[in-house]
């Protein structure tokens, strides 16, 4: 795309390359079997296409056989596969962005362990660590939301091309992409836990610590889905980042 793209100010420039891309595909062996497909469907189908309402196009290919009465081509284990495939790979291609994000994890979850570093539970250690949790609910909280929120904004326009295609279902999409994500979204509450649970001197014990773990992990999922929620109502990424705090904070309080 970035290759076949018009930059502005390289307008000749860049359509003289677009020419020579085009120029060499036109005599490549790919173009020459593309054509004598599209030749041999067309001389096999003429003379039922003309019985019909269809377009009178050379290039028109007959429709794929195994296509459902839903009109997919593909099962929904197959789109769901190639969803979840897909976006699986972007996260893989931007690495940098987990690491900061874990990076940052640790080091909210250290300055917070540090502000109530060892508490002891007199009637001041019990009002500390009310603060504490919830900080902890306000972090998991805006962090994932506002991870996700420019998610759907962002490939909405993609989104809605493929789904006229008929490539894929909305629930293949949305399930594709969110567990895609789940892996990072579970490491970071453990990320976040793991640290201020010792720190702050909560309550002992490896149950007590897998249940505050556990309940973390919801918290931080909840706010992913509404973030995904907030990103699917939003038409425009400033949009969902203006709507997204006033929705939110009352939920906190």
């Amino acid at each position: 795309v970035q290759m076949l793209a018009i930059a502005p100010n390289k307008e000749t420039e860049c359509r003289e390359t677009i020419k020579k891309i085009c120029d060499s595909f036109a005599v490549s062996p790919i173009a020459r079997d593309i054509i004598e497909t599209a030749s041999q469907v067309n001389g096999a189908g003429g003379i039922e296409l003309t019985r019909t309402k269809h377009t009178t196009d050379p290039y028109f290919l007959q429709p794929m056989e195994g296509v459902d009465s839903t009109g997919y081509r593909a099962s929904w284990w197959t789109q769901f596969y190639c969803i979840l495939w897909r976006s699986w790979l972007s996260v893989l291609k931007d690495p940098m962005l987990v690491k900061v994000r874990l990076l940052q994890t640790a080091m909210v979850a250290s300055l917070i362990g540090s502000i109530y570093f060892g508490q002891v539970l007199d009637q001041d250690g019990v009002m500390n660590i009310n603060g504490s949790l919830f900080l902890f609910l306000t972090n998991m909280t805006f962090q994932n939301v506002f991870a996700v929120i420019n998610v759907f904004s962002a490939e909405l326009p993609v989104f809605l091309r493929e789904k006229r295609s008929r490539l894929y279902r909305v629930d293949t999409y949305f399930l594709g992409k969110t567990i895609a994500e789940l892996p990072l979204f579970i490491a970071v509450p453990f990320v976040f836990t793991s640290i201020t649970y010792p720190m702050i001197g909560l309550k002992a014990g490896v149950s007590h610590y897998l249940t505050t773990l556990f309940i973390v992990t919801l918290v931080a999922n909840v706010s992913t889905s509404f973030g995904y929620l907030i990103s699917c109502a939003s038409s425009s990424i400033s949009m969902a980042l203006s709507v997204g705090p006033p929705v939110v904070i009352p939920f906190l309080i």
